[in-house]
């Protein structure tokens, strides 16, 4: 991990159908400057990764009932975001749920301004996709969990350095 990096918890939401829920992000001054990424955010006060998990997925999803389980994958990430640089040390779980209709309650100032919505991507759609996407290699990362199902120790992502 990077000294000082940010402490994120994100999570590979899948349906009973394998659809992964994502998020349509943008830079909050060009709204132009999008991209898609999963649900997630940064540790708070002595929160585990799994309470963080949990909680940032009901505060931007509005989904509770999850069957939250192990860790997929982990990167580390630097890139400009609102006039600043984020330095991340991230750690993907795996968790389904059946409950598809969303509604986040607890976005922040900084969310409100940058997210535009979310939707539910099949494997296809999402390998298909012209968007950009975070992880960049979230469609193949997704084929591979569906056809082999979760490693049995998080893989390591390269590092995506914006």
């Amino acid at each position: 991990m990077t000294a000082g990096a940010r402490r994120v918890a994100r999570v590979v939401l899948l349906d009973p159908d394998d659809r992964i829920l994502l998020l349509h992000g943008h830079e909050p001054a060009d709204p132009d400057d999008d991209w898609w990424f999963t649900p997630g955010g940064g540790l708070e006060g002595d929160e585990t990764h799994e309470e963080a998990a949990r909680r940032e997925l009901a505060e931007e999803t509005g989904i509770t009932d999850i069957e939250l389980g192990p860790v997929l994958w982990k990167r580390t990430c630097s890139f400009p975001f609102d006039g600043r640089r984020w330095d991340q040390d991230e750690w993907y779980f795996l968790a389904r749920t059946a409950q598809t209709a969303t509604a986040p309650q607890g976005l922040t100032e900084l969310e409100l301004r940058s997210v535009a919505g979310l939707r539910w991507w099949t494997s296809a759609e999402l390998l298909s996709a012209r968007e950009t996407v975070y992880p960049t290699r979230l469609a193949e990362l997704l084929r591979t969990l569906l056809d082999e199902g979760p490693p049995r120790v998080p893989l390591v992502l390269a590092a995506e350095i914006v």
